[in-house]
C-alpha cells in the first residue's frame, strides 16, 4: 500500500459525494478517484447477483487505477456485497451501513425512523442491525423514487417534497426522536427534511464515522500521504456530469464522463 496512490469510492452515482466530501474535510492531502455508476442507477432496485457484479466491476476499475483502499460509499452495495468483495480482493474496504446504532442508544422516546433504499431494508446485513435492539421501535421507510430525483437534479421540485412528506408522516407520527438516512444520496435532501420533520428530532448519516475509519485503516497500515499538498481529486460518471459537476461546485475537482 502506497502513499500516495489514491482512495478510491464507488457509488451508484452522485450519492456518495456525501462520503467523498467528509473524507475530503478530514484527510485533504489524499487523492482520491471517484466512480458514479449513474448509469446503473438506482442499486437499490436491483438483485443481490446484479449488485455484486456492479460491485466487482467498479473494484476492479478502482484497482487498476492503483486505489490503496476502497471506500464503497453506498448502502446498497456495502449491505449485499461488501463480504463478497473482502473474499475476492486483497485492498481494505470500508463500507456504508445505516448508522442505527447511535440512533438506537440515544434515543428518549424508543422510537427511530430509518429512511433507505429497498437493497438496504431488505439486506441480511441490515436485519442483522435492526436485530440488536428490540427495545426500540424501528420504523423503516423505503425511499422509492428519491435517488432519481437526485441523479436527475430535481432536489427541490415538488414531487420531492411530496414524497419526502409521504414518507416522514408516518414518523412523525409515530413520535421519532432520530432519522437515520440510509443512502449516501439522501444528505443532500436534509434541508428539505428539516423543513417537514419536528426541530428536535436529530439526522444522523455515516460520512463522519466513515472519513474517521478511513484515516484509522490508513493509519494502522502506515499508509496515510505525506505529501502536504492538497489531493487530486478525480471524479468519473458514466451518464451526464451536469449534476455531479453542480454538486461539487464547491470543491476542486476533476469531472469526467467515461464508459465503465
Amino acid at each position: 500500500m502506497s502513499n500516495t496512490t489514491p482512495i478510491g469510492l464507488f457509488d451508484s452515482g452522485i450519492g456518495g459525494t456525501s462520503i467523498w466530501a467528509a473524507i475530503n474535510d478530514l484527510l485533504p492531502h489524499e487523492n482520491t478517484i471517484y466512480l458514479a455508476d449513474s448509469k446503473n442507477a438506482p442499486y437499490g432496485q436491483r438483485s443481490k447477483e446484479e449488485i455484486i457484479a456492479l460491485s466487482c466491476k467498479n473494484t476492479e476499475y478502482l484497482l487498476n487505477q492503483n486505489a490503496k483502499l476502497i471506500v464503497v460509499a453506498c448502502n446498497t452495495a456495502t449491505t449485499n456485497a461488501i463480504t463478497e468483495l473482502r473474499t475476492l480482493y486483497d485492498v481494505p474496504f470500508i463500507g456504508i451501513e445505516p448508522a442505527i446504532k447511535p440512533a438506537a442508544t440515544h434515543t428518549k422516546t424508543q422510537i427511530i425512523g430509518v429512511l433507505a433504499t429497498k437493497g438496504t431494508i431488505n439486506s441480511q446485513l441490515f436485519n442483522a442491525a435492526v436485530a440488536k435492539y428490540k427495545n426500540v421501535k424501528i420504523i423503516e421507510q423505503i425511499g422509492f423514487g428519491l435517488v432519481q430525483l437526485i441523479e436527475n437534479g430535481d432536489l427541490h421540485s415538488p414531487e420531492m417534497t411530496e414524497l419526502l412528506q409521504t414518507y416522514l408522516a408516518p414518523m412523525i407520527k409515530a413520535n421519532i426522536d432520530y432519522l437515520v438516512l440510509g443512502c449516501t444520496h439522501y444528505p443532500y435532501l436534509i434541508p428539505q427534511i428539516r423543513k417537514i420533520i419536528p426541530e428536535h428530532v436529530k439526522i444522523i448519516d455515516s460520512g463522519e464515522a466513515v472519513a474517521r475509519q478511513t484515516s484509522s485503516i490508513l493509519t494502522v497500515n502506515n499508509a496515510l500521504n505525506s505529501d502536504p499538498t492538497k489531493g487530486a481529486a478525480l471524479f468519473y460518471t458514466n451518464a451526464s456530469k451536469k449534476v455531479l459537476s453542480e454538486i461539487l461546485n464547491d470543491y476542486e475537482a476533476t469531472i469526467s464522463e467515461k464508459e465503465f
